[in-house]
C-alpha cells in the first residue's frame, strides 16, 4: 500500500449541505457571483421547497490554478420554506439576469428564521424557513466562463 498522492486526486462536482449559519457561509462563498435568469427560481409551496438553477463561478478552483475561469450549473435548494418575498426583481421580465452576492441566515424563533439572498443592484429574496436546510449541487460539467474573467469586487 502506498500513500495517496496529490496527482491522484480528481475534480468532482460539489454536493454540499448546510444546517447552520456557519455551513451556510461556505455555500454563500461558493455561490458568490452566480448568475441566473429570474425564471430559474421556483417555489413549490406544497413541498416547502425553493430552488434556483445557478450558473456558479467555480471559486473552489481559485484564480491561481492557471486555467481559464470556469462556471458550472448548480442547484441551490432550500427546504422547509414557508414564505417567499422579493424586492427589486421584475419576475415578468424574462430577460432579467440576476447576480447573487451572498446568502445569509438570521434566526427568529429557533430553529426558524429568514434566509436572505442578496443580489447585485439592490435586489433581494427573503425566505421564511422553519429550519435551515440547504443543499448546493453541481448538475453539469464545468465550462469556460463566457467573459473569460474572474469576477472582481473593487473596494
Amino acid at each position: 500500500m502506498t500513500d495517496a498522492r496529490f496527482e491522484d486526486g480528481r475534480e468532482a462536482p460539489l454536493n454540499l449541505g448546510a444546517m447552520d449559519a456557519d455551513d451556510l457561509s461556505v455555500i454563500s462563498a461558493l455561490t458568490q457571483d452566480a448568475i441566473f435568469p429570474a425564471q430559474e427560481m421556483r417555489w413549490d409551496r406544497q413541498a416547502n421547497r425553493f430552488a434556483v438553477l445557478l450558473n456558479r463561478f467555480r471559486w473552489e478552483d481559485g484564480p491561481a490554478r492557471g486555467t481559464a475561469p470556469e462556471r458550472v450549473q448548480s442547484l441551490l435548494v432550500f427546504e422547509t420554506v414557508i414564505g417567499v418575498a422579493s424586492n427589486g426583481i421584475d419576475r415578468k421580465d424574462t430577460e432579467t439576469v440576476l447576480s447573487l452576492l451572498s446568502v445569509t441566515f438570521s434566526e427568529t424563533d429557533a430553529p426558524a428564521g429568514h434566509v436572505e439572498l442578496t443580489l447585485a443592484g439592490d435586489g433581494a429574496i427573503r425566505l421564511s424557513v422553519e429550519a435551515l436546510e440547504v443543499t448546493l449541487k453541481d448538475v453539469t460539467k464545468p465550462y469556460m466562463a463566457p467573459s473569460k474573467k474572474t469576477p472582481d469586487h473593487p473596494a
